[in-house]
């Protein structure tokens, strides 16, 4: 299974990520288009130290509650990339996705059908990488099979002991 994976530690929130994203999707803030992609701010606790960053868009969830609570089939699961896609043509605006998602990732366009990240699934059949991982500058996002994501993970966590 091939994942998007976000190292904290990495990421500086320079929006590239969602710059990216709405070039990929066509999206235009001036005309009411809401972002897919969407960077924020991790605030420490009082006396935790550093501030940290993060950039979210949809998880494409195995088990997506979204496509559960979508009573239309306006949202499915792509059984060759994972990827929680939408049609819109089947989409009747109830809101229900949304009120499943646990990270609000499904939005709406102008008139109510649903819009959200499909990962980028043209450019990965075509074997090209999602374009928010494609121009992170720090390489704080990734897309890898899980495998290897949990690999590099270990790799840090062991520098970082040794380090110590």
């Amino acid at each position: 299974m091939v994942i998007f994976d976000l190292d904290l530690d990495k990421c500086v929130a320079c929006g590239a990520c969602v710059i990216a994203c709405m070039d990929q999707n066509d999206i235009w803030p001036d005309r009411g288009d809401k972002p897919f992609r969407t960077v924020g701010t991790l605030e420490p606790f009082p006396g935790c130290g550093r501030i940290g960053y993060f950039s979210i868009a949809c998880m494409h969830c195995d088990d997506a509650p979204c496509v559960v609570g979508c009573p239309t089939g306006a949202l499915f699961q792509n059984e060759e990339t994972c990827f929680v896609g939408s049609d819109k043509s089947k989409c009747i605006g109830c809101h229900s996705c949304v009120m499943s998602c646990p990270f609000g990732a499904p939005k709406f366009d102008s008139d109510g059908k649903i819009e959200k990240c499909s990962g980028c699934s043209i450019r990965v059949e075509n074997g090209l990488i999602p374009a928010c991982v494609r121009i992170c500058p720090t390489k704080a996002l990734k897309y890898d099979a899980a495998e290897n994501i949990e690999k590099g993970k270990k790799l840090r966590t062991l520098r970082k002991a040794v380090t110590v």
